[in-house]
């Protein structure tokens, strides 16, 4: 073997081989460098549990109609009374999400267990007159003065929504919720006079289905569990009930009230995502 071949080979094998070591240091490099994070994929199905307070408000008409008395010419508008439902509340909520880039859609039903309560007291004076067949005169009129108590409280509230939201950062989710409301509303009406007749008591209950909506914000925790701070204003709109006192005298006839609810709430959440990948 001439020199220049045997020259050639040993510069070909030190190639070689510094290449070797070169690859080696690239490959221990690699394995030395942090793996790449994942983004986290807010796809499928979750269910959880929430907890918070709300403040609540309803407003209510009331028209009295006496069965003893007529006044003036008709039904008399006793006035309005306005009382906060105020209390804790929790429950279980269930739902899907659909992630595109960063965007994400997402339905959602809850419902909740409420303390929130209220009482609002209508003071009012009435002339009424004694009814009489005509042609007749009527006797003078009798001054009439009470109070109508209206103790309200929602037993439990629930929704079913939409929610569409973006990703601002890994892990994170900003999102805007709106769709339908529903619920029961519980009211006790109370009629006392002040001629010491009564008290007179009835009690309602009525469904409701209105509309809620809101935003929320909520942060992947690991290992499929997600934490949220939500807040709902829901409407649970109007609705109309009759009341038929039993006091002799002197408001014994029918209170026909309209009230309006509405629901401010504040809630934190815990949700697990069933199914997929969990980073």
């Amino acid at each position: 073997m001439s020199k220049a071949i045997r020259l050639g080979f040993a510069i070909v094998v030190l190639v070689g081989a510094a290449a070797g070591n070169q690859a080696r240091a690239a490959d221990m490099q690699l394995l030395k460098a942090p793996m790449r994070s994942v983004a986290y994929d807010w796809t499928g199905f979750y269910v959880g549990v929430n907890g918070g307070g709300s403040a609540g408000k309803t407003s209510t008409d009331v028209v009295f109609s006496s069965t003893l008395f007529t006044v003036g010419p008709g039904p008399f508008a006793l006035g309005s009374a306005s009382q906060f439902l105020v209390g804790g509340l929790g429950g279980v909520q269930a739902g899907y999400n659909w992630q595109t880039n960063s965007t994400i859609v997402g339905l959602e039903a809850d419902i909740q267990a409420t303390g929130q309560k209220g009482d609002a007291v209508l003071s009012t004076f009435v002339n009424v007159f004694p009814a009489c067949a005509l042609p007749c005169q009527p006797p003078p009129p009798v001054p009439t003065a009470g109070t109508l108590d209206f103790a309200q409280k929602l037993p439990w509230l629930g929704t079913a929504r939409l929610r569409l939201g973006y990703t601002p950062a890994d892990r994170w989710l900003v999102y805007a919720t709106g769709g339908v409301a529903f619920g029961e509303i519980k009211t006790d009406a109370t009629v006392t006079t002040a001629l010491g007749q009564g008290p007179s008591t009835s009690s309602f209950s009525q469904d409701q289905v209105g509309w809620a909506a809101g935003a929320g914000v909520e942060a992947a925790l690991g290992g499929g569990w997600s934490g949220k701070v939500e807040y709902l204003h829901v409407d649970l709109g109007s609705f109309s009930y009759n009341y038929t006192s039993l006091t002799t005298f002197p408001f014994r006839g029918t209170f026909a009230a309209t009230s309006h609810v509405t629901d401010d709430i504040v809630r934190v959440g815990l949700n697990y995502r069933v199914g997929g990948a969990k980073y």
